[in-house]
């Protein structure tokens, strides 16, 4: 990060004071009334799948009357699939019979509109737009003109997408966008303070009103006193399958993994006892006579639930996201660049193994010391796979999503400076996106972290990103 200093020197700055000052008050505490945990596991986001116009016989600007049924049949596939979402199908020519329908759906539930037949959009979309319902339009080709409004709703300021295209694998894609608003609003976090990042992503108010997330302070003693009662065969049991599973043990001792494996199974107790859907950290660096969290971090993405070091908000809420959205976790790092490469840096000293998805192959990883601490510790050195199609991306302020894409051309097989995890992926324009880093949406801030960090993903997702930020009215900038 710089020379000469330690991290928590480092980001002992401006936004980095935000958590533990300005909004540690406002945060909702565990344990108190208004933060009781929930009793039952979140419940299926229900969608309102309207099917518009009329299907025809013969030639016409619509679908045919047999492939009505092989839609129903695609949404219950789609259903089974996602195992967290449930459709409320209807058809609907206007908003008297749209009423019906999104009223049976509920207040909260989205719409996947569904052009059947020719004209009856715009009339069904009235209603749908009066409630301001986050809505994704399927239109197969030749099935009407319908196609020319949506983005004219969306420009005038309605959570609209379209989606033209003669794959039905689209309307998988559909749930699982119209998905992330509603699972949001059912989502605790937990940060251990302070909270840094965009002032924005810190404020537990305006989270609430942006994303609707209750966000759950947890003080460190918590963390303290789950690590003293984690069992100790469990935790040697851990330890033993880190350093089983690993390509090599370069610096921990076995005692630096035990208490790394005890840190994780303490957070992997809170998580489950608090419910929460994702959880921050902040001053990790402190971590060390407890255990590295970074382990734990680990385990806790390759569970599909979000885990963020250095308290960063931003990143987390990208992470939560997107884990609702395409099933996948991230790698949260910090970013430098190599012109002559045309190549974009990411690295840290945590990492998900399981980049694919929960179901995924874990990548191989080393057993490393943290680079920042002189080599104390054990944290994954994990070794992604080259020749892979990523996304970038991080949502700041609440309010913008910088994207890039790129493709993993060089992964060190063991890292001799800056932090353990590394990818170096070819992008578009690397000097181009050097001057455009942050997308003009940053320049408020002199806060290393809040600069530096982006979060990486397996896959190209930047056509998703963009239906997401119609519908939850983000703007979203490609940094290069």
């Amino acid at each position: 990060m710089c020379d000469g200093c330690t991290r928590r020197q480092f980001l002992g700055s401006s936004a980095g004071a935000l958590g533990a000052g300005l909004f540690a008050a406002k945060y909702l505490r565990a344990g108190s009334s208004e933060a009781d945990r929930p009793t039952e596991p979140m419940p299926k986001v229900r969608i309102c799948a309207i099917l518009t116009g009329q299907p025809m016989t013969g030639r016409h600007w619509s679908l045919c009357e047999g492939d009505v049924p092989v839609l129903h049949q695609k949404l219950a596939q789609i259903e089974e699939k996602l195992g967290n979402i449930e459709f409320v199908i209807g058809h609907a020519d206007n908003a008297a019979e749209a009423a019906p329908l999104l009223e049976q759906a509920g207040p909260d539930a989205p719409v996947l509109a569904i052009n059947v037949g020719m004209w009856a959009l715009q009339n069904v979309m009235k209603l749908v737009m009066e409630q301001q319902r986050p809505t994704v339009v399927f239109a197969s080709p030749g099935t009407g003109h319908d196609w020319m409004y949506p983005f004219r709703w969306q420009r005038r300021g309605a959570p609209v997408t379209l989606m033209p295209s003669s794959d039905d694998q689209e309307l998988e894609r559909a749930a699982r966008l119209l998905r992330v608003g509603p699972m949001l609003r059912q989502s605790r976090v937990l940060l251990v303070l302070p909270a840094r990042g965009t002032t924005a992503a810190c404020d537990p108010d305006l989270v609430k009103e942006k994303l609707g997330v209750d966000v759950i302070a947890l003080p460190p003693e918590r963390f303290d006193e789950r690590f003293e009662a984690v069992d100790d065969a469990a935790a040697e049991a851990e330890a033993q399958r880190w350093i089983e599973e690993a390509r090599q043990v370069v610096e921990p001792t076995q005692d630096d993994v035990l208490r790394a494996a005890r840190a994780s199974l303490a957070m992997d107790q809170i998580i489950d006892e608090e419910r929460a859907q994702a959880i921050a950290v902040g001053g990790c660096m402190g971590w060390l006579k407890r255990g590295f969290p970074c382990l734990g971090f680990t385990r806790l993405r390759d569970r599909g639930i979000p885990a963020v070091c250095e308290g960063d908000m931003d990143s987390l809420w990208t992470m939560l996201m997107f884990q609702y959205a395409f099933d996948l976790p991230g790698f949260q790092g910090n970013n430098y660049f190599d012109t002559a490469k045309n190549a974009c840096w990411t690295a840290h000293c945590t990492g998900a193994l399981k980049m694919d998805g929960t179901d995924g192959q874990p990548a191989p990883y080393l057993l490393r010391g943290h680079s920042e601490i002189g080599n104390d510790g054990a944290v994954p050195e994990v070794l992604y796979r080259i020749g892979q199609e990523i996304t970038r991306a991080k949502l700041v302020n609440l309010e913008h999503l910088l994207i890039s894409t790129g493709k993993i051309i060089e992964v060190p097989e063991k890292s001799i400076r800056a932090c353990r995890t590394q990818l170096c992926s070819q992008v578009k324009d690397a000097e181009q996106m050097v001057l455009n880093w942050g997308g003009g949406v940053l320049d408020h801030t002199e806060d290393a972290m809040t600069l530096l960090h982006r979060v990486v993903y397996y896959g190209d997702h930047s056509s998703s990103i963009r239906h997401l930020g119609r519908l939850m009215n983000i703007q979203v900038i490609e940094e290069g």
